[in-house]
């Protein structure tokens, strides 16, 4: 049967609604993930590392498609539940011509930003100039990645995750194909890597025009834009914690980055690499958890139906819990032939990595929860305690213990510095969960 945004959930209604933004999240993350997959083991580990350095570049800049979609989704969410269709269509287009726009002006930002940027975290030499290389190409993706990313907010508000899995799907299959196609048989190396994420990122984002451009059996449909700078500003600030976290976590990559680099050198990037790909595709269930839930938070905020917001929190709780013992237990016991995928050649950055990513995935136990509260509040319309919670998390606690850790412990310390920030940050937002409830009823 069709889950509604208005229908009581169940821990299996709620997980259903999910899934597919979940499994789309995970196909999202493919697109680095099979990226370097292919350049490791087929090109090398010096091009490994220059994808590893450009993708937080990409990401950096896509994210105003975060923004204006999970922003944006609040505020039409909330919208269909006051019982306006009209004026959430309206908003809705709006929001992804202003998408599809600001996508124009950050390519061409990024071009001219990219070498600055990637000379300031330490890449010289070959590394350089492969970087750039490679850059230049994935760069002409970034109007469609923002698309895309503000069109997986809004499949969920149109009562429609499971059409979003299937584009996404389709996305992530073009693009590891064309990945062995330009890598293996044509030899193209990271022209060919690049062109690759380009093409896929096209698919992401285009196909989801076509379908709410024409008559759907969705909730939405893209036609003429309302324009208002109430509603734009609404949406941005909604938004702004998952700006926030696009941002700093590109600004953390980069620090990442910039330590392994002088601790360990090129291999050490190579490492990093490694441990963020996996960390990806096991964020992206509860990234994609928390897209999928916020709309139905949003609906019934806008229904002011307290009693249904107070059975979405609780068993979000339950269902976060689980995964973050379900993830760190599967890092933990796979990280070895997980490791070894990407750089079983080489028994020295094998060993490396593999202390990466027992150490990392300890965070796993905690950032669901903190992840889940920006969004929480996002769909609340509570942008102020999102964006806090966000930048606590990504800007202050963050970059402080990249820096202040390496000092004390080297390169284990790098390791660390990401769980020990995740752990204060889950006190932060546990504490900011139980202060708020009552003031929005999802407590009793």
């Amino acid at each position: 049967m069709r889950i509604q945004l208005s229908d009581h959930f169940t821990y299996c209604t709620l997980l259903r609604f999910s899934l597919p933004s979940m499994i789309m999240m995970v196909f999202t993350s493919i697109y680095g993930v099979v990226d370097g997959l292919f350049v490791s083991n087929f090109v090398g580990s010096t091009p490994f590392a220059a994808v590893n350095l450009v993708m937080p570049v990409l990401y950096f800049l896509s994210g105003p498609g975060y923004l204006l979609g999970t922003g944006g989704t609040a505020v039409v969410a909330a919208t269909l539940g006051q019982k306006k269709r009209h004026l959430a269509n309206g908003f809705f287009s709006s929001l992804i011509q202003t998408t599809a726009a600001a996508g124009i002006i950050v390519l061409i930002l990024g071009q001219w930003m990219l070498q600055p940027a990637l000379q300031l975290f330490g890449a010289q030499g070959t590394l350089l100039a492969e970087s750039l290389h490679y850059g230049r190409i994935a760069l002409l993706g970034v109007p469609f990645l923002m698309l895309q990313d503000a069109f997986q907010s809004f499949f969920a508000a149109a009562e429609k995750p499971r059409l979003g899995l299937e584009i996404i799907i389709a996305a992530g299959i073009t693009n590891a194909l064309l990945d062995a196609l330009f890598i293996i048989v044509l030899d193209w190396g990271l022209t060919g890597a690049a062109a690759a994420t380009v093409l896929g990122m096209a698919v992401g984002g285009l196909l989801p025009v076509l379908y709410f451009i024409r008559p759907n059996t969705s909730l939405l449909r893209l036609g003429r834009g309302i324009y208002s700078a109430r509603i734009l500003g609404r949406a941005c600030l909604n938004g702004s914690s998952e700006m926030v976290n696009v941002a700093a976590s590109s600004l953390v990559t980069f620090l990442y980055n910039y330590q392994l680099l002088k601790w360990a050198g090129p291999d050490g990037v190579a490492a990093y690499g490694v441990v963020m790909y996996l960390s990806f595709i096991f964020a992206a269930v509860y990234i994609g958890y928390a897209m999928g839930a916020s709309p139905v938070i949003a609906y019934h905020l806008g229904a002011k139906n307290r009693e249904e917001l107070h059975n979405l929190f609780r068993r979000s709780m339950h269902i976060l819990a689980a995964f973050s013992l379900t993830t760190f237990s599967i890092t933990q016991l796979f990280a070895s032939p997980l490791t070894a995928l990407f750089v079983g050649y080489d028994q020295h950055l094998w060993d490396f990595t593999l202390q990466g990513m027992r150490w990392y995935s300890l965070a796993f136990l905690f950032s669901t929860f903190n992840y889940f509260g920006s969004a929480f509040f996002t769909a609340l319309n509570n942008g102020l305690v999102s964006g806090l919670l966000a930048f606590v998390r990504t800007l202050v606690l963050e970059p402080l213990c990249i820096i202040i850790f390496p000092l004390l412990y080297g390169t284990t310390g790098i390791w660390a510095a990401f769980p020990i920030a995740e752990i204060c940050t889950c006190l932060i937002t546990v504490s900011t969960f139980y202060r708020l409830g009552s003031r929005y009823g999802y407590l009793h």
